[in-house]
């Protein structure tokens, strides 16, 4: 896992309650952009359908936000095993803001993690590969709710003597 340069004016932390608009902001921003550039697929959920559900994953899963001059601009959602979510606010993307929260999301999960990408999302399989992540499975997408082809991509982290 490559670590990303310091920024004076990064602050990593772990989410609060309060954060859920800004982060559901994030979130619908990136999506759309992503879909718009044909990245990812349509979603299939309403806004409010979105924002319920995110607010509702916040109060369970680990989640960090990355924040620049106060505002969030990026947030990792995970659990134990699986990186759920990684979205950069499409104006603060190619800042190293993904770069610093994914290094974050490792340091924390030094046994390792893996996530769903979709095929279609180049750039974010290019992202986490230039990060050690490795697809370690293809699906046709009859798994997710897309219905949508998506790759399972790993890290096997850093502890010695695993098996």
């Amino acid at each position: 896992m490559t670590r990303p340069e310091a920024y004076a004016d990064l602050v990593l932390r772990p989410a609060v309650a309060e954060d859920a608009t800004e982060v559901v902001g994030v979130h619908l921003r990136a999506r759309r952009e992503a879909e718009r550039l044909g990245h990812m697929p349509t979603g299939i959920h309403a806004d409010d359908e979105v924002r319920a559900w995110l607010t509702g994953r916040l109060a369970v899963d680990e989640t960090w936000v990355a924040e620049v001059d106060a505002t969030v601009a990026a947030y990792a959602r995970f659990t134990p095993t699986w990186l759920d979510d990684l979205y950069v606010d499409p104006g603060r993307q190619g800042q190293g803001l993904g770069s610093a929260l994914l290094a974050l999301v490792a340091s924390l999960r030094p046994d390792g993690f893996a996530l769903w990408v979709f095929e279609t999302n180049v750039p974010a399989q290019r992202f986490y590969a230039r990060h050690g992540l490795v697809v370690t499975e293809r699906t046709d997408g009859s798994g997710n709710e897309e219905r949508a082809p998506d790759l399972r991509m790993e890290w096997s982290g850093t502890r010695v003597g695993r098996s």
